[in-house]
């Protein structure tokens, strides 16, 4: 059976003293609670990332590490930048790849994002790959057309035992930050399709076992509901993961 993964994006958000309260409280919750049966992961802006680490080592706890991008690149003359073993260096497990603000703002496209997922993989950290379909697609009745394609131009290029390591964020992008969430039918076969496309290509054990996460504002409202669809196995938080309370509400949920 899969293992649900709740996954906390911060974005861009919290300055140094709200960020590391915000750690302290979940490791306060998670002591105070029995969560072995989910993953949890908190994803921070990568200037927090090495205190977190040491933060969430010394403390003993089991939330994991992740980051929100890397470089396509190893290393080398490009400023700003930073690369998937800087990331591994400081404790990190996972990385998002593919957000749709990174494609929108970033221009990200496919070929960038086989990078990234390689860069990924070769440092042995869990990529989070994000797909997902804009308001015009999906009332344009696109929205399978459009993750096939997302899914066949990057995550289908991998072998099987790579795409076994890596797990799959859907994320309507008409659906985040806006207040917008996908009924939980739609999650399901978004989902199911999600899983459908990968069993054809890889067969039912890769698909089987691979983790998709739902990444539309998922908060405590509607989170129970959700994760009680049978091909959702997650959440990528976005705004709920910035309250310690709203976010151990959904990893409870």
């Amino acid at each position: 059976m899969r293992k649900r993964l709740i996954a906390g994006n911060w974005k861009m958000n919290l300055h140094w003293n709200e960020a590391m309260s915000l750690i302290s409280e979940l490791v306060q919750m998670e002591n105070q609670s029995d969560w072995t049966s989910v993953d949890v992961a908190i994803i921070p802006p990568n200037i927090y990332s090495r205190s977190a680490f040491e933060f969430l080592k010394n403390a003993g706890s089991s939330i994991i590490l992740g980051a929100q991008n890397c470089a396509a690149t190893c290393n080398g003359a490009f400023t700003g930048e930073v690369s998937a073993s800087m990331i591994e260096q400081i404790g990190a497990a996972m990385v998002i790849v593919g957000h749709s603000e990174r494609r929108e703002y970033y221009a990200e496209d496919a070929s960038v994002l086989r990078e990234k997922l390689n860069r990924v993989l070769e440092q042995n950290l869990t990529p989070i790959f994000c797909c997902g379909e804009h308001l015009e697609q999906r009332k344009s009745n696109k929205h399978e057309s459009t993750i096939q394609r997302q899914l066949e131009d990057v995550v289908f290029h991998f072998s099987a035992g790579n795409i076994s390591r890596m797990v799959i964020a859907y994320e309507p992008v008409w659906a985040i930050g806006t207040g917008e969430t996908a009924s939980p039918q739609q999650a399901q076969e978004m989902h199911a399709f999600i899983r459908s496309s990968i069993q054809l290509k890889y067969g039912a054990e890769v698909a089987e076992n691979i983790r998709i996460l739902y990444g539309g504002s998922m908060n405590p409202t509607n989170a129970a509901e959700l994760l009680s669809q049978s091909d959702v196995d997650g959440g990528l938080i976005g705004g709920a993961a910035l309250d310690a309370a709203n976010f151990r509400a959904i990893i409870e949920a």
